[in-house]
């Protein structure tokens, strides 16, 4: 085995281990949305939960960067992976004590969130441990595999599971993938050795570091800012994918849409993996984007699953081509030394377009659009004839709307100079990312 492949396959360890964690993710993330849906009829609900279970690992990602600089990588992950499965155990014993109640929900959701944070920062600068730079593109997609498991795999068995079980079943198995997790990272981390840091600096100074790393190349942190702007108009999908489809069916349902959809983004990842994207990475980014915001407004057009089904397969599909873009763009301009300081950063301006997405969307559409679509007047008539009226076209309404918004900031980000450069500067050979 060659020295390049020694460490490809001590990634895909740990990249076996982190798909394992997906599906258990995705199993208590689908059945919590279908349970607090059922609970309350409310998308405002799902969306609090969404925001809980994601806010606290967003704004603590920063300080986590920090640390996944300063201290063992793989150590963070074990404690972010091992530790995050208190919150759903919390939950767990709420429900077996009786109905558990909207709050306990929002608190497990948030521990485990807290939790949470230590582990992105670490994998992403780990995943640059032990790659080369001619193997990030090939990662990136296996990467993206696991992510999209949660939406992929998991749906379809939690959809299944309910028929039989309850959602009691899913948080059991959720917690057990965490220890599957944990052995795979500590058998990478034992073969890898840790990078040794002196901690000459402060804890704020790292930060600013990090931040330096982002700011200090414009067109890496106008990537960053459009990425957030991006991010807002696709946490709308992600947020009232489920609320829309309830409306008129039940989660066994949901469940196979879901896995349905999320096989578009497998299917890329997958391509990707095989065929690595080398050039024109900025144009690739932009017709994408462009391609996943039409996808996006057809999935909310009509109450029909054969529409939804492969709306939602073809914006999946758009979706890695997107993350791939990206994170070629901004990995090959920020020093390894500085990964992960410069990933948790990154992760908080990005993200925070969901965070904005989640606290809209649900109370949107319970107090706006589907009163709107629900109540009659001239507003219903004249939208109505085109998506249909009930109780899910509000929801329907305003992800056509995000979906319009998306394919204008597309538009935008391919007319950027600054990102443009961004490329440029790597296909002239002027920048030199170190070790």
């Amino acid at each position: 085995m060659s020295n390049s492949e020694k460490p490809f396959g001590k990634f895909v360890l740990l990249w076996s281990g982190q798909l394992i964690s997906a599906i258990g993710s995705g199993l208590t993330s689908f059945g919590l949305g279908v349970y607090v849906f059922q609970q309350t009829g409310k998308a405002s609900s799902i969306a609090l939960v969404a925001l809980l279970a994601f806010m606290p690992s967003l704004l603590l990602s920063a300080v986590a960067g920090v640390l996944a600089d300063r201290y063992d990588r793989r150590l963070l992950m074990v404690l972010g992976d091992s530790l995050s499965a208190l919150g759903i155990g919390f939950i767990l014993i709420c429900m077996i004590q009786g109905e558990v109640q909207l709050w306990q929900i929002c608190l497990g959701v948030t521990i485990s969130s807290v939790f949470s944070s230590l582990l992105e920062p670490a994998y992403k600068a780990t995943v640059t441990d032990l790659l080369t730079e001619e193997q990030y593109t090939k990662a990136s997609g296996l990467v993206q595999v696991a992510g999209s498991a949660k939406y992929l795999i998991s749906p379809i068995i939690a959809g299944f599971l309910l028929t039989v079980s309850d959602i009691k079943l899913l948080l059991v198995i959720d917690i057990c993938t965490f220890f599957v997790t944990v052995i795979s990272t500590l058998a990478v981390r034992k073969g890898l050795a840790s990078k040794k840091y002196e901690q000459a600096k402060s804890f704020i100074r790292e930060f600013k570091d990090g931040w330096g790393a982002v700011s200090e190349n414009r067109g890496v942190l106008v990537l960053v800012i459009m990425t957030s702007v991006m991010l807002f108009f696709i946490g709308f999908v992600e947020t009232l994918f489920a609320p829309m489809i309830l409306a008129f069916t039940d989660s066994s349902v949901l469940g196979t849409i879901e896995t349905i959809a999320a096989s578009g983004m497998l299917v890329t990842s997958v391509i990707i993996g095989i065929f690595p994207i080398k050039r024109d990475y900025v144009k690739m980014l932009s017709v994408s984007l462009f391609c996943a915001g039409i996808f996006m407004a057809a999935f909310g057009l009509h109450e029909n699953i054969v529409l939804i089904c492969v709306a939602g397969f073809l914006f999946f599909a758009m979706l890695p081509f997107v993350n791939t873009s990206l994170d070629f763009l901004i990995r090959t301009n920020i020093e390894n030394s500085v990964q992960g300081r410069a990933w948790g950063l990154i992760g908080v301006i990005s993200q925070l377009g969901f965070v904005v997405a989640y606290a809209l969307s649900g109370v949107l559409v319970d107090f706006l659009f589907t009163p709107m679509l629900v109540d009659g007047g001239v507003f219903a008539d004249s939208v109505g004839k085109i998506i249909g009226t009930g109780s899910g076209r509000g929801t329907g309404f305003l992800i056509i709307i995000a979906g319009v918004l998306l394919c204008v900031t597309s538009v935008i980000l391919s007319n950027l100079k600054s990102v443009k450069n961004l490329e440029n500067l790597r296909s002239r050979g002027d920048l030199c990312i170190t070790e």
